[in-house]
């Protein structure tokens, strides 16, 4: 077991090296841009206002259960599990520009913004699938941008998605879970 996680830790160096240095013109400019809208979750809000601005009640019930799940992934992700697994970033020589001084110092694992960004999409796409497709979009790119910049871990973006799906099913259930409860 002990191979295999070391194997499993070497791949995953390997990964974050390749993926930092990814030199596309488009990735340096669209990804950290994207980033940028998506950093205290901007990107989100903005995204649920529009929907409850433009759209009907399937709009604005999209954007409630977005903006639920988003809050349930971050608490989930940077209050429970931020402090448990006390992970250190993708060390610095391990990335070939300059990004790593605009790391945060908190642990590594598992990643909020993913947390935050599929579970938004993921719960917007149960109400409303062509907003969540609009919406997975930028997700997709925030969990990128996460492991090219040096932020972290392919791992800790696959822990923060799989958080994310997992807020975005409790919101959908956990009222239908509690009515059970209380009968």
């Amino acid at each position: 077991m002990t191979r295999f996680l070391h194997d499993v830790h070497r791949l995953e160096k390997r990964l974050t090296h390749r993926a930092a240095s990814w030199e596309s013109p488009w990735a340096r400019q669209v990804l950290p841009a994207v980033e940028s809208a998506a950093e205290r979750t901007k990107l989100w809000w903005g995204a649920a206002l529009a929907l409850a601005a433009l759209g009907g009640a399937s709009q604005r019930r999209a954007a409630a259960e977005g903006v639920a799940s988003m809050l349930c992934a971050q608490l989930i992700a940077n209050g429970v599990f931020k402090p448990m697994y006390e992970r250190r970033r993708p060390p610095a020589d391990m990335l070939p520009h300059n990004g790593a001084e605009e790391r945060p110092d908190s642990s590594s694992f598992p990643s909020g913004h993913t947390a935050a960004a599929v579970g938004f999409t993921v719960a917007v796409a149960f109400t409303s699938p062509w907003a969540g497709a609009a919406a997975a979009v930028p997700a997709a790119m925030v969990a990128v941008q996460r492991v090219q910049a040096g932020a972290h871990y392919p791992s800790d973006v696959a822990a923060g998605a799989a958080i994310g799906v997992g807020s975005a099913l409790l919101v959908r259930h956990a009222p239908r879970l509690l009515l059970r409860l209380l009968m």
